[in-house]
Formats: C-alpha cells, sequence, structure tokens
C-alpha cells in the first residue's frame, strides 16, 4: 500500500489494522507526517506540528498493540486538534497575533479525552481569527486553501480540519460550530462533519452556555465520525450543560426503507447555486432507491431568520471579542475588528429579538419532525468562495443576487438556533469548479441515531468517498 493509500486508510480500518498487526501506528504516523510536510505550502491546513512527539507516541502505541495489551477508542490515529481548544503546555493561538505567543495551562476536556483514548494530537488545525469566518485565513497563519481548487476557500471556522482531511493528512479532526463552522467546512472539502445536539459534547467556558455552539467531530466517512463522536460525548464536571447519562452511537443500523425524509433545497429564503440545488436532488434520489419516501416541504422560514441568528452571533460572540478591541484592535484582521465593533453595538433588546424569532422557527420545525423521520437540505447554497475572501469588505451574489456576505451563502446557521436538533453534513458530489457539495441531515431534537443511520445508508449506497486516487484531491 502506497504512502497516500494508507493516509486515506478510514481510521476504523486503521484501527482493525493495528489489532491484527497488518500495520503499525508507526508506519501510518509517518506517511501523514510525509504527506502534511508534501501538501502544506499548498494548503496551508496546520498552524502548530508536533511531529516528533506524535512518532513517539506512535510507537508506543506499536508497542501496546504488539503486547497484546488493552488499547483506547482511538489508539495510533493521527487527530488534527482544531487551534481554538488548548493543550496544557502547548501553543494555541485561535488565528489571531493577540494570542501568537499563548502556551495552554489547561487541557481542554474534549481534547484530554481524545488522548485518553489513544489519539495522537500530530497537528493543529488553522482557524480564521476567533473563529469568526467562515472562511479560514488570518494574519497570523495566511490563508487556508481547498484542497479540491486551491483558489477557493476550503470553509470555516474549522477549515484546517475539513482541509486537512480532504488533503489525507489527519485521519480525524476535530471542530466548533457556532454558525456552521463544522459544516461549512466538511461541504466545501467533500468530508463528514457532525454538529450535535446542545450538550452532548462538552465545551469551555463561557462557550459551554451558549446554546448556539457545539463541539463535534469530522472525518472522511460516517463511521470515522461515529468513532470520534462516542469518544468525545458524554458529562462532563466542568461543564455544566453537559447531558446525562453519556450517549453512545452504534456503527450499524437498519436499513431506511419505509422511511418518511422531507426536504426544502432553499429552507425557504436562501438563494441556491445550481450545482448545489443539481447535487442535492441527485441525493435525494439515492434515498428513494433505499425505499424512502421523500417530500419537498414549505417550513414558512424568511430571511428575517438569518438576520436573527447573525444578530445573535453578534452580540454574545461579538461582544466577547470585543473586549479586546482597546487594547489590540491594531493586531486584528478586518474581519474581526469588524465584528467587535458590531458586538459593541448590540442591544440588548435585540439579542431578546433574536430568542422570540428562535421560538418562532421551532413552532414549524417541530412539527414536521413529528412527521417525517429527517429533513434534508443543502450544507453551502454555494460551493465556496474565494480562499481569501473577506466578508467585511466584499460582497457575495448568488445567481446574480446579493447575498449576505458573512452568512449568507451557507445554510447552516438555522440550525444552529434549532441547536438540540443533530446535523450530519455529508457530500453530495462536486460542482464544476470542482469544489465538493454537501447536505445536512437534521434530526428530531437529541435523536442523533436517526441522522447517523440516514448517513450511512447514503454512503454505503454511493460507496467510499475517497477510497480511489480518482475520488481525492489532484494534490
Amino acid at each position: 500500500m502506497s504512502d497516500v493509500d494508507l493516509c486515506y486508510l478510514p481510521a476504523h480500518e486503521a484501527l482493525r489494522r493495528f489489532k491484527s498487526r497488518e500495520l503499525s501506528p508507526v508506519e501510518l504516523m509517518e506517511a501523514t507526517i510525509r504527506r502534511a510536510e508534501a501538501v502544506q505550502p499548498a494548503i496551508n491546513a496546520f498552524t502548530y506540528t508536533h511531529y516528533d512527539e506524535a512518532m513517539d507516541l506512535a510507537r508506543k502505541a506499536e508497542a501496546k498493540y504488539a503486547r497484546g495489551a488493552r488499547t483506547g477508542a482511538l489508539e495510533g490515529l493521527p487527530v488534527g486538534i482544531k487551534d481554538e481548544s488548548e493543550i496544557e503546555g502547548k501553543p494555541s493561538s485561535v488565528g489571531s497575533l493577540i494570542y501568537k505567543d499563548n502556551v495552554a495551562a489547561r487541557t481542554s476536556t474534549n481534547n484530554a479525552r481524545i488522548m485518553a483514548a489513544g489519539g495522537i494530537v500530530h497537528a493543529r488545525t488553522a482557524t480564521p481569527e476567533f473563529c469568526c469566518a467562515g472562511t479560514t485565513w488570518s494574519r497570523l497563519w495566511g490563508v487556508t486553501r481547498n484542497p479540491w481548487n486551491p483558489d477557493f476557500t476550503c470553509g470555516g471556522s474549522s477549515g484546517g480540519a475539513g482541509a486537512s482531511l480532504a488533503a489525507g493528512t489527519s485521519s480525524v479532526a476535530t471542530g466548533s460550530d457556532i454558525g456552521g463552522s463544522i459544516r461549512i467546512p466538511a461541504s466545501a472539502c467533500g468530508v463528514v462533519g457532525y454538529k450535535p445536539p446542545y450538550g452532548r459534547n462538552p465545551d469551555d467556558p463561557p462557550f459551554n452556555l451558549d446554546f448556539f455552539c457545539h463541539t463535534g467531530p469530522m472525518a472522511r466517512t460516517v463511521t470515522d465520525a461515529i468513532l470520534l463522536q462516542n469518544v468525545m460525548a458524554g458529562p462532563s464536571p466542568t461543564d455544566i450543560a453537559t447531558l446525562r447519562p453519556k450517549l453512545r452511537l452504534p456503527t450499524t443500523f437498519k436499513p431506511i426503507k419505509g422511511w418518511k425524509i422531507a426536504y426544502s433545497i432553499d429552507l425557504g429564503f436562501f438563494d441556491v447555486d445550481p450545482d448545489v440545488r443539481r447535487n442535492t436532488l441527485a441525493a435525494l434520489d439515492v434515498f428513494r432507491s433505499l425505499g424512502a419516501t421523500v417530500e419537498e416541504v414549505d417550513l414558512g422560514w424568511t430571511p428575517e431568520i438569518l438576520e436573527a441568528g447573525i444578530t445573535y452571533l453578534r452580540h454574545l460572540f461579538g461582544g466577547y471579542v470585543s473586549r479586546l478591541l482597546d487594547e489590540h484592535g491594531d493586531k486584528m484582521t478586518t474581519y474581526a475588528r469588524a465584528f467587535a465593533e458590531r458586538g459593541r453595538s448590540s442591544t440588548s433588546a435585540e439579542f431578546v429579538g433574536s430568542l422570540e424569532t428562535v421560538g418562532a422557527m421551532y413552532q414549524t420545525l417541530g412539527p414536521l419532525l413529528d412527521r417525517y423521520d429527517v429533513l434534508i437540505c443543502p450544507t453551502n447554497a454555494l460551493p465556496a468562495v474565494p480562499a481569501d475572501f473577506d466578508h467585511s469588505t466584499t460582497g457575495v451574489e448568488i445567481n446574480g443576487k446579493a447575498v449576505d456576505p458573512m452568512l449568507g451563502w451557507v445554510m447552516t446557521t438555522p440550525f444552529n438556533m434549532m441547536s438540540r436538533c443533530p446535523v450530519l453534513s455529508i457530500p453530495t458530489g462536486h460542482a464544476r469548479n470542482g469544489v465538493p457539495t454537501g447536505m445536512q441531515i437534521v434530526g428530531r431534537s437529541y435523536c442523533d441515531v436517526d441522522v447517523f443511520r440516514a448517513g450511512l445508508a447514503f454512503e454505503t449506497a454511493q460507496g467510499p468517498w475517497y477510497g480511489k486516487k480518482a475520488s481525492r484531491p489532484a494534490l
């Protein structure tokens, strides 16, 4: 097996081969590091790397497998960790010049769980500054590009994670999602991304208390996303919002024959690119071929929904960033500074209004999901914007119509608003420019199993997304 084939080996298959001693964690880590060093100049997916330490840990994992010792759920796998959370004694920048010399004094719960399960943190994945953009570039780290077409963005804010997975430089990766930050790059890079229901996975204060905010797994297969989700999930003594008991997802499911699936191409108000529309409709035909009934629905949602979602984000998230303006505003990117300034001017009345909109949205979505097993819609309304796109200074058009440049080209934010609903983003194909497209599978509140059951059925019907050279980026 070539180095590149090793790098694209599904995580669950790599674990099986570790246990049967067909493959060593050292072989996989060596191949992954060589691949990362080869493609980093082209895509810039990583910030900090820890290759020497990763090789030491891979040797220890190899020894555990060799002597038949007990191994963790991720033992020996290279795991890309978003450069947002913390690992004690290691740098963490959140993509900002302000934190370029920051060294963490603690380890975030998710990272502690991943490392305790044997996952090896070989690299930190790039983010936009403070994770407040749907693209990934910063003054500190430069531009992260889409492995499928470097002229376009890999998405954001977990863009480095998506780019790394698509390029074969991590087996699985972590993300966080406050306006689509897992699902946007999952779609743009052609990988799997999961936004769990609020409280399913722990987060760091204060954003563990923000119900728009979710940490979750990213992977190249649905099974691998389940593998990492099962490690991340569960109550934490440091996060009051986490749910009891821990939910452990299965990796095999019954067929979806007889299911009722609702779909909306535009959620009532988004402008949608023709390639995205075409690929979504083709994906729906796959569900029909699996014996599901697929019906178009009208949620009655209007453009005011996106405005309310952005208002909420500016009030809490923008307000959080605004505290750095007076002392560090000159170090910020244009988009982070604009976000902070808008946060500073946000009012409590506007914030309460956004909550009223959230409540009204569920009055239609909740009853609809009582009648259907899942709802499907595109993930990104446009496959991607340019790699260096700045939503604070530049506009976006879809089908010749101007849309909100911050979040109007993606269809993810409404489901941060519907935060207790699980959402899985999986690939649907490619646009004419080579950039992947994706769809969101939305489940009833806290019904995680349903979205994975649908996603795995689709993936099985379509076949592996990265199984052959022809189905990988030409890097």
